[in-house]
């Protein structure tokens, strides 16, 4: 298969057909560098979660919201054979025409948003309640687009206002309600396992001209998840996320520019964990079970079934 985009994580190959091949790979990026050490199985941690999330919504707006997924199986991917190290981490999909707008929700205020909000009292350019702290909950979910930048730029926080623009007010809006429902149904299937969806990405494309919901879902490479026993507003969460390794770069003499520092191997296996606790946590599965996946031990505290 013919290579066509090779990213800071994904891999994507032409299948024929109108489809696709994406390769989750180990690599890490941070600060918007990509790390020179993999992360053992975070590949796999993207894949299975997006594929349980993918089917987890699959009902909603009463299946009106499609996705570009075909199989995560191996055997259906056109050569797969020759790639057994492909297992767990490739999504057959369908091509879909990307939308140039990331939709973000954000149901709590962190990051970049209070960032902004801190210093101008708004929520990408737009009004934002008063009071707020950081990661307070928002009275609503916000849906708070960005653009998608090009290679090596970085993606910008807009208006939903000028995500109509770009995109056209009727698109728009179908591109906003989607989200916002997705968000509502992860949201509630996290709470149901003792976890706060604080904000997630969701990328969206066209398919003979029906909405569908494609790239990765609610995984902790796009999304801030929260447990929610502890839960304190007022200041920094917890996340299942790559937050061992943000913290270690953050105290070493580095100027977020290639190439980035050795990361140390505990460093690398506090994050793989973090990554696999993830997964457990909001699948309630094991990645053990996954194809390819180690047979190492998933997260600590982590409650699988």
């Amino acid at each position: 298969m013919e290579l066509i985009y090779s990213g800071k994580v994904r891999d994507i190959y032409d299948a024929g057909e109108d489809r696709l091949v994406m390769v989750t790979s180990d690599r890490m990026s941070a600060f918007d560098v990509v790390m020179a050490e993999p992360i053992p199985d975070k590949g796999r941690v993207l894949t299975a979660t997006s594929a349980y999330w993918f089917d987890h919504l699959a009902s909603v707006g009463d299946g009106s919201i499609g996705s570009h997924l075909i199989s995560c199986d191996l055997a259906d991917v056109p050569g797969g054979g020759e790639h057994p190290e492909w297992a767990g981490r490739v999504m057959l999909t369908r091509r879909a025409e990307m939308l140039p707008v990331e939709a973000i929700v954000r149901g709590y205020i962190t990051g970049s948003a209070w960032r902004e909000y801190s210093a101008s009292g708004t929520i990408h350019g737009m009004t934002a309640p008063e009071g707020l702290v950081e990661s307070s909950r928002l009275p609503q979910p916000m849906y708070t687009p960005s653009t998608k930048a090009e290679v090596g730029a970085h993606d910008e926080n807009i208006s939903a206002d000028a995500a109509a623009e770009i995109l056209g007010g009727e698109m728009a809006q179908r591109v906003k309600a989607a989200a916002l429902a997705l968000f509502a149904a992860g949201s509630a299937a996290a709470a149901e396992r003792g976890l706060i969806l604080a904000d997630t990405k969701f990328e969206f494309g066209l398919i003979d001209g029906h909405l569908v919901l494609c790239d990765e879902v609610l995984t902790p490479d796009s999304s801030r998840v929260w447990p929610a026993d502890g839960y304190a507003p007022g200041g920094p969460q917890p996340a299942f996320d790559k937050e061992p390794l943000r913290a270690w770069l953050s105290k070493q003499p580095w100027d977020k520019s290639p190439p980035p520092p050795a990361l140390p191997p505990e460093v690398v296996a506090e994050t793989a964990d973090r990554y696999r606790e993830a997964y457990a946590r909001l699948t309630g599965r094991a990645l053990t079970d996954w194809p390819g996946a180690a047979a190492e031990r998933i997260g600590p505290g982590a409650t699988v079934r």
